[in-house]
């Protein structure tokens, strides 16, 4: 069987992206493994496979190297570029996504606009966060990110007790300065340190709330620069139980309006026999 692919990079983060409208093409995840192995197939941290949607512009089906799936922030924004270019959209887009309905836009200076989900809150778990933006991730601040073991503490992490079963995507964090994070992600599924995580920087923000950062934060990841919008919403004053001395308190925040923002480019295209 040939396929025709699209080759992309979005800071970094490396897909293989199929036109699969007609939907003819159903991997195996031996098939992905080759597909994603960067000797024996095209090379790739992931699979984006573009599909129809009966309500939307389109729908986005996203595989680890692993056969596994969960939303990619990086591969949706290359797949609302390849949505461009195969006239499906023009300027702004809706489609489907692992996690529900996103929306996205293609900005003036071409970088690309993705809205994420809403979160409710950011757990601290451990001497870190835990937070859910399609997919799990847990987040630790630490110092010179750049000497960090990060493979050899990311798989420790990703596979602890406190993530299982499923496991969690690993962010180690350096601040900057008040506006600006370097991140380094040992990604699940792909089972290694990525030059970006579309999800794990979107966390990561959210995560940086609780050391005092605000709306927009920009992230330094190996493979580049992103960035994130977002609004918070303070939770609702729970009042005291009658009767039993409990004090009033306000739940954590909750975020909305969340965006992540960043390049998304095609680097070649082709044809691949599997």
């Amino acid at each position: 069987m040939r396929i025709h692919f699209y080759k992309y990079q979005a800071t970094g983060n490396d897909f293989v992206l199929v036109d699969n409208r007609t939907a003819h093409l159903h991997l195996t995840t031996p098939q992905i493994a080759r597909i994603c192995d960067r000797r024996f197939g095209i090379g790739a941290d992931g699979i984006v496979l573009l599909e129809k949607d009966a309500h939307l512009d389109f729908a986005i089906v996203y595989y680890n190297g692993d056969g596994t799936q969960s939303l990619c922030g990086n591969g949706c924004r290359s797949a609302i570029d390849l949505a461009g270019r195969l006239g499906l959209v023009s300027g702004t887009t809706r489609f489907s996504a692992y996690d529900g309905e996103h929306e996205g836009e293609v900005l003036p200076d071409g970088q690309i606009r993705l809205r994420m989900n809403d979160v409710p809150d950011v757990r601290e778990v451990n001497d870190g966060f835990f937070v859910d933006t399609g997919s799990p991730h847990f987040v630790k601040f630490v110092n010179k990110v750049g000497d960090y073991a990060v493979v050899e503490e990311g798989r420790k992490l990703r596979y602890s007790d406190a993530f299982k079963p499923a496991g969690a995507n690993i962010n180690f964090v350096e601040t900057v300065d008040q506006g600006t994070l370097r991140v380094r992600t040992y990604e699940r599924g792909v089972e290694d340190e990525t030059l970006s995580c579309g999800t794990g920087v979107t966390a990561v923000s959210l995560a940086a709330v609780k050391k005092g950062y605000q709306s927009p934060v920009t992230i330094n990841v190996a493979g580049g620069k992103l960035s994130v919008e977002f609004k918070t919403s303070p939770g609702p004053v729970v009042p005291a139980a009658p009767g039993n001395g409990t004090a009033s308190h306000r739940p954590p925040a909750s975020f909305h309006d969340i965006f992540l923002i960043g390049p998304a480019k095609m680097v070649f295209e082709g044809d691949l026999e599997l």
